[in-house]
């Protein structure tokens, strides 16, 4: 008797494998970031070597660039790091306090130095 007949169904559904290139970790850090000449703030909500989820108070298009400045403490010492990213996707996510606009970003330019900071900062918190 087949397991059909028996009564019970073979189940099939997708499996969602992570295919992001660098591991992301869930923060909650202050951002700084600036287009022309306009200056806000905002909060970085996870972190990768990659790029960072934001939430801005503003909607900010997909390709859009943005020199942000990323503040987090490594040991007693408040860092910061600065970088230029570009806006991979945005998207609404209503009630949060520190902004309504969930926004996706990407590292297009960032030093050698500050790219070691923010490796340094995000083993801190696989360990």
């Amino acid at each position: 008797m087949s397991t059909e007949e028996k009564g019970i169904k073979s189940r099939y559904g997708t499996v969602n494998f992570e295919k992001r290139k660098h591991p992301r970790f869930s923060v909650d850090l202050p951002v700084e970031y600036s287009r022309v000449d306009v200056s806000e703030g905002g909060r970085a909500k996870n972190a990768s070597e990659g790029g960072l989820l934001l939430y801005l108070p503003e909607r900010i298009g997909r390709g859009n660039h943005l020199r942000l400045k990323l503040f987090f403490t490594m040991g007693s010492e408040l860092t910061a790091i600065e970088t230029l990213v570009e806006v991979a996707w945005m998207d609404i996510h209503v009630g949060k306090t520190w902004g309504d606009y969930r926004t996706g970003v990407r590292f297009v330019e960032i030093s050698t130095e500050d790219m070691g900071k923010l490796k340094t900062f995000l083993k801190s918190l696989s360990g």
